[in-house]
C-alpha cells in the first residue's frame, strides 16, 4: 500500500526585542549565567502583572502582514492552562481566538519552476517557557528564556511532500530576517519546528481520523529526519491494519527518532480564557498601513523585479536574493547600470566566483574587500575584450585578497588583451608551421585544428580573444599556403 504524508507545521519564532514579552528583563539570554535574566514577572510570582511588549506586537503584525495575512484590528491575550515544571505560572500568555493575523498564505518554489501556495491559518504572539534540564537523578530549571517574545506561525496541513516543507521552512526564515522580526538563528533557538503529521492512502483527499505532534525541532535538516523516521514508523502502525496513537511527541536526539511523551491534547484542555490582567488591544488602519510601509521590499518581490526588470534568470534570481545582505550589495553594484548584459554577467560573478571565495576562507559579506563598483568595472573590461575570461578569474583572487582596483591590476601584472592582429597572426603562424602533423589530421578530422587554438592562446598567455584566434587560425588553414 502506498501512503502520502499530510503536514501541518507550527513555528515558533523569538521576535528580536531588546526586553521581554511582559516585563523589562533583558532578551537576550543566550549563554547568559542560569536564572540572570529574571524578575517577579517571568518568574510567575504572586502580585507580578505583566505589561505587552509593544515592539514585539509589532513584529507579529509586520511577519503577518509579509505573509499575507488579514488583521484583527481588536485582538486580547489568553491564558494557555498547563502544568510543566518551566512554566513558572502553570499558564502561559498566548492568543486563541482573536490572533493578530490570520487567513494568510506563501507561495513556495517546486521544480520545474511551479509554485504551490501553502495558507496560513493564523500569526499570534505569546511568552516563550523556561528551560529544562534533565539528568539521571534530576531536573534543573533556568528561567532566562521564560517571557522571551514568541511569534507563532501557523499553517493548514496543505504540505503532501517533504520538498515542500523544507521549502516553505527556507522561505519562512528568509522572509523573517529581511523584515528583521528575528535572527532566526536556530542555533540559539530563536526558530522552533513542530510538525503534525499523519499518512493517508495515495490518492485519498480526506483528512486522516489521526495526528501526531512532533515537538521542538530546532533546524531544517533534523526536521527532514523527523518526517522520514515518523513516515517510516506510521506507515508499518497502518500497514498492520491499525491507527496510530493521537500524541504528542519528542526527538531522542539529532538523528530524529522521536518518542511518545503524552496524549495529544485539544483545545478544551487548556481551558483558554481571556487574560484578565491585560486589557485588549486595538490597532486603527492607519496604524497597520505604517507597519506595512516598514516591510520594505520582501524576497519573492525583489526576486520577481530581478527577472523582469534586469533579465536575471530565476535560479540567479533566487541566489542573489537568499539574503538581505546579498541583494543590498547586488543593487549597490548594478546602480546606474543600464546594460542588462553587463547586470546579468556582474551577479553571475558574484554569486560564482566571489560567493566561492568567500565560502573557501569562511569570511562573511562584511568582510568583503572587493568593492561593489569593482566588479562592475572588472565585468565592463571583460565584456569590451580588454581581458580575457581567465585573466579575469586572477583578478578576482587579488581583489579579494586585497581590495586592488582592477585596472590598477591588471596594467601592473601586463594581463591587457591583446588586440594587436599582426601579433596575433604572427604567433598563428608560428603554431602552424610547428604543428604540421594536427594540420595533416585535419583530413580525416577537421575538429583536429582545436588543438592549435589552445596551442596560440598558450603563447599568447591567454591574452587574446579566443574567437580571433580561431578566425585566424581557419583562415590559415584555409589559405592553401601551409
Amino acid at each position: 500500500m502506498k501512503y502520502e504524508i499530510v503536514i501541518g507545521l507550527e513555528i515558533h519564532i523569538q521576535a528580536k526585542t531588546k526586553s521581554k514579552m511582559f516585563c523589562r528583563c533583558d532578551a537576550k539570554y543566550f549563554n547568559a549565567a542560569p536564572n540572570s535574566h529574571v524578575c517577579p514577572v517571568c518568574l510567575g510570582l504572586p502580585g507580578a502583572l505583566p505589561v505587552p511588549n509593544k515592539k514585539a506586537i509589532e513584529q507579529c503584525i509586520r511577519l503577518s502582514l509579509a505573509l499575507g495575512c488579514n488583521i484583527n484590528m481588536f485582538s486580547k491575550f489568553d491564558r494557555k492552562n498547563y502544568f510543566y515544571p518551566d512554566l513558572p505560572k502553570a499558564y502561559q500568555i498566548s492568543q486563541y481566538d482573536l490572533p493578530f493575523g490570520y487567513e494568510g498564505n506563501v507561495n513556495i518554489d517546486l521544480s520545474g519552476s511551479r509554485e504551490k501556495q501553502i495558507r496560513i491559518t493564523r500569526v499570534h504572539m505569546e511568552e516563550d517557557t523556561g528551560k529544562s534540564i534533565h539528568s539521571e537523578t534530576k531536573t534543573l530549571l533556568d528561567f532566562n528564556k521564560s517571557g522571551v517574545p514568541l511569534v507563532e506561525v501557523v499553517t493548514e496541513p496543505d504540505f503532501s511532500d517533504v520538498k515542500e516543507v523544507l521549502s516553505f521552512a527556507k522561505r519562512l526564515k528568509q522572509i523573517v530576517k529581511y523584515i528583521g522580526v528575528s535572527d532566526a538563528d536556530m542555533e540559539k533557538g530563536q526558530m522552533r519546528f513542530e510538525l503534525n503529521m499523519s499518512l493517508r492512502k495515495t490518492g485519498e483527499t480526506s483528512l486522516p481520523k489521526y495526528k501526531v505532534e512532533v515537538k521542538n525541532i530546532g533546524s531544517i535538516s533534523v526536521l527532514e529526519k523527523v518526517i522520514t523516521y515518523e513516515y517510516n514508523r506510521q506507515q508499518e502502525i497502518l500497514e498492520k491494519g491499525e491507527i496510530p496513537v493521537q500524541e504528542t511527541r519528542g526527538l531522542r536526539d539529532l538523528s530524529g527518532v522521536t518518542y511518545s511523551q503524552r496524549v495529544k491534547e485539544e483545545a478544551n484542555d487548556y481551558r483558554y480564557f481571556p487574560e484578565p490582567d491585560i486589557p485588549p488591544i486595538i490597532y486603527t488602519e492607519k496604524e497597520i498601513q505604517e507597519l506595512r510601509q516598514t516591510l520594505g521590499e520582501l524576497p519573492s518581490e525583489k526576486k520577481a523585479r530581478y527577472i523582469n526588470d534586469y533579465g536575471v534568470d530565476a535560479a540567479l534570481a533566487e541566489t542573489l536574493t537568499a539574503t538581505k545582505a546579498k541583494a543590498e550589495w547586488f543593487e549597490k553594484a548594478i546602480e546606474g547600470v543600464e546594460d542588462k548584459e553587463v547586470i546579468v554577467a556582474v551577479g553571475k560573478w558574484f554569486v560564482g566566483e566571489v560567493v566561492a571565495l568567500m565560502k573557501a576562507s569562511k569570511s562573511k559579506l562584511s568582510q568583503l574587500k572587493i568593492q561593489p563598483k569593482q566588479l562592475v568595472a572588472l565585468v565592463q573590461l571583460l565584456k569590451s575584450s580588454k581581458i580575457s575570461a581567465p585573466s579575469a578569474k586572477q583578478v578576482v583572487v587579488a581583489m579579494f585578497e586585497s581590495g586592488i582596483d582592477p585596472e590598477t591590476y591588471i596594467r601592473e601584472n601586463g594581463l591587457e588583451m591583446v588586440n594587436d592582429e599582426s601579433a596575433i597572426q604572427a604567433v598563428v603562424e608560428k603554431v602552424v608551421a610547428s604543428n604540421p602533423k594536427v594540420v595533416a589530421d585535419m583530413q580525416k578530422n577537421p575538429n583536429a585544428y582545436k588543438f592549435l587554438i589552445g596551442q596560440a592562446m598558450k603563447e599568447l598567455q591567454g591574452k587574446a580573444n579566443p574567437q580571433q584566434v580561431d578566425k585566424l587560425i581557419l583562415a590559415r588553414l584555409t589559405s592553401g599556403s601551409n
